[in-house]
Parts: C-alpha cells; structure tokens; sequence
C-alpha cells in the first residue's frame, strides 16, 4: 500500500481510521491469479458492491433474516461497515467496472481501529476480551463477512482470499487473526459430528482459549472422539474452515445459534506464528506469491 496506517496516526490524537478513509485513491492489488485479483475496496461504491454481494449469498442463498433497511436496499450492512476494511475479490474478465466484477469478499478490522469504535462484531457471541487481555502486546485483526459467489467457490478464490489477508497481516504488523465462522444450520444436535470433530481436535488452549458467551453457549462434545471418523467430519466441514484448520488454526470452546443468519457460530483463533510453514512457503514469507 502507498501509506502505512501507523506512518498516518504518528504525531496526531485522532483516532484511527478506516484504510477506506485514507486510501481511496490507492487500489494496490495483494495477489493475482489469472483473471482473479484481490485488493482493498478504495471507493464507497465498491464498498457498497460487497454489501450486495453480502446480501445475494446471505439472504437470498441462504435465507437470512436482515433488518428491514437491509432487505429494502438489497445491502448486508451494519455499523462495522464504516470503519472496516473491505478486502475484495474481483474477475477481470467480466464486463463492466469494479463494482460489476466483485465475486468475493472479506471484512477486515484491527484492534486500534476496534478500540476507537465499538470494539469487535464477534463479542457479541463470544468471549473475546479474555484473550485480547492475555495477549496485550500483540496486535489483533478481526475476520469476517466471508462470502463468494457460488460459481467462484474454488480453490483459486480461496488462495486469494487468504493471501489478502496474509499481505494486509504483514503490512499492519498482525500478530493474529480471529473471528466468527459458520455452519450453515440452527440444530448443533444436527452438527454433531463436525462440532465434536473441532471440539476433540482443534480446541484452543492455554493463553488462546476463547469461549462462548455463557447465555448463548451451545456445547461441541456432543459424540466421544473415538466415534468419529477424522477424514469424514473434516469433509463435513464449511470450506472456509477448512482452510482455516488446514494453515494451523485452533477453536474456540463453545457454539452460538445465530437464528437470523440460519447458522451455527464457532470462533476461530489463528496466531500468526502457528502457521503452518508449508503455507508461509505457498504464500511467501513476504506474500509475493501471487502478488502482481
């Protein structure tokens, strides 16, 4: 990127802002794979596009329930849209501007921008500021609002989308990712399986462990771990988690119901240094794999 958001703060008391904010005329792009690029929204009206986007797969693929603003506009939005980053991906092949060519996005926010807002979206499922406070020299971001089209679910979107987010890691000096990520249902008694699967396998502990809120926690050790099958309940499993785990990520304790969205909610803790190295290698150690 041109600027560097710690190079704009220093010497000034205003809070921090959006990369939107102070990069609009900037539109760096992080990775390239043949028509494929992934970069930063730099203009309200991209950002607006991701919002539609957000909408055609959480409303009207998977039937949603947004507040009535949302369902009138055809917009997924909230409050954290304005001080978020919005980390596209577009296809250049189609006709048209930018805002035509979206076919995936992520919601991206830091934990200074955070701090001077309303803090995280997934505090309101779990108990994030437990682990925030075990780790208060390292610097946080918060992954969110996945979504693709349906004929772009492939393994090319999924690389760019994860070497945005490792390019927009180094450039802000991320210690770890964390966020919200979804099983599409409301029964956790229906997602036995994959829910024990990540609860026996990939649980954080120690300085990591996050849980849910206790007024919302649904318990994942539904079936002894003997009695699953590791190969099937990973199948089982939302491709976007399964990239998460495959690079080294860890679960938190406990599942929430969020009935709006028709799904079931796990948190998801990824410290920069437990990356699997093998795809810091993929990726390169300075995100040139796929950069342009």
């Amino acid at each position: 990127m041109a600027m560097n958001m710690r190079e704009i703060q220093t010497g000034s008391s205003a809070a921090p802002r959006s990369v939107l904010d102070i990069v609009r005329s900037d539109s760096t792009i992080l990775g390239r794979i043949g028509s494929l690029e992934t970069r930063l929204a730099s203009t309200s009206t991209e950002v607006e596009a991701a919002q539609a986007l957000r909408f055609k797969v959480f409303a009207n693929e998977m039937g949603a329930v947004l507040p009535p603003e949302c369902m009138r506009l055809r917009r997924d939005i909230d409050a954290y849209d304005a001080v978020c980053d919005h980390l596209l991906v577009l296809d250049r092949s189609i006709f048209g501007g930018s805002e035509e060519q979206i076919v995936g996005t992520y919601r991206l926010l830091r934990q200074d921008v955070a701090r001077a807002n309303t803090g995280f979206y997934s505090t309101s499922e779990f108990a994030v500021n437990d682990m925030l406070a075990r780790h208060p020299e390292k610097r946080f971001v918060e992954l969110g609002r996945s979504c693709v089209l349906p004929q772009y679910r492939n393994r090319r979107t999924v690389e760019l989308l994860w070497q945005g987010n490792w390019a927009y890691a180094l450039e802000h000096g991320i210690d770890a990712m964390f966020g919200c990520a979804s099983l599409h249902g409301t029964r956790p008694e229906a997602l036995a399986v994959p829910l024990s699967y990540m609860h026996h396998n990939h649980l954080a502990t120690g300085p990591w462990a996050v849980s849910a809120r206790p007024e919302l926690y649904y318990n994942m050790d539904l079936m002894p771990k003997e009695a699953t099958d590791m190969r099937s309940a990973f199948n089982l499993l939302p491709p976007l988690i399964k990239g998460y785990l495959r690079v080294g990520a860890m679960i938190g304790d406990g599942a929430v119901v969020d009935r709006p969205f028709g799904t079931t909610d796990v948190m998801v803790i990824l410290p920069i240094a437990k990356i699997n190295h093998r795809y810091i290698n993929h990726y390169g150690a300075d995100a040139s794999r796929f950069a342009s």
